[in-house]
């Protein structure tokens, strides 16, 4: 999920001055956004594919699909609730721009907390085992991330430090050629359910999966940060972005994870 990129209108201090296409058609009054747009694509597609595999796991697919829908949910409501805090001081002067979501603001690392822990308490009143439903999420997470950054590229939004690799991007506003961030992570997205994809059918023990997402997801965030420019990719402490420190806990406590349970798989 976008930490910059708006569901509505952008602000210039966060989203950038660039413009792609951040409207994809005007209905009316109503224009279909897109970074929204891709965003439920996304989650389209991803949930298709869990849908796929969930009977192959021994989950009933309509719980799937409440699982995802609810987990969606709280990850807007998460995501907003995690970025309004990182930038309290910014939102304390106008507190009514809290919930201006359309005005843009959304942290991925909150989206998977809230959405986490409500898919906790959902399995949790269906009697279905946590890990189980986690693994069988991971890659269509991965796979509806990648969809989401290309919305991230359509907006204009999240994009990387100037460049003259012929692999980067002028935006319509910017002074020169940037890193095109948005793709990268988006290739990363693809990249990372892929393998997902593979740990899959190694038949490893419960929570394997989801521990590889974190390890994966970690890696490839602490990385694109290095590129990335803009209010999200503000120093925080230590020379590292809120990020990159976040990464860096999520990736410590992703490797013991796996390291854990691959032992226990080999004794």
């Amino acid at each position: 999920m976008c930490s910059t990129c708006s569901l509505g209108k952008e602000t210039a201090d966060e989203c950038g001055p660039t413009r792609m296409r951040p409207i994809l058609v005007q209905l009316g009054p109503v224009p279909l956004r897109a970074y929204g747009v891709m965003m439920m694509v996304g989650f389209l597609v991803g949930l298709y594919r869990a849908l796929r595999a969930a009977r192959r796991r021994g989950i009933e697919p309509s719980h799937v699909a409440d699982a995802a829908l609810y987990s969606l949910l709280a990850g807007i409501v998460g995501a907003r609730v995690v970025f309004v805090l990182l930038n309290w001081a910014d939102f304390s002067r106008d507190l009514k721009s809290v919930f201006s979501v359309w005005e843009g603001g959304l942290s991925f690392h909150g989206g998977v907390l809230f959405g986490a822990a409500v898919v906790c308490a959902y399995v949790r009143a269906k009697r279905i085992p946590f890990l189980a439903m986690a693994d069988l999420l991971a890659p269509s997470l991965a796979l509806g991330y990648a969809f989401a950054r290309i919305g991230c590229f359509l907006n204009g939004c999240c994009y990387g430090v100037p460049c003259n690799l012929p692999l980067c991007v002028k935006f319509p506003e910017l002074p020169g050629p940037v890193h095109p961030t948005q793709l990268y992570a988006a290739g990363a997205g693809l990249l990372i359910f892929l393998i997902l994809t593979r740990v899959e059918k190694a038949q490893r023990p419960s929570g394997f999966v989801f521990a590889s997402y974190l390890l994966l997801y970690s890696m490839y965030r602490f990385l694109i940060e290095i590129l990335r420019k803009g209010a999200s990719a503000q120093v925080w402490f230590w020379g590292l972005t809120e990020a990159q420190v976040v990464s860096l806990l999520v990736f410590g406590v992703a490797a013991i994870w796996v390291a854990c349970l691959r032992t226990r798989r080999e004794s």
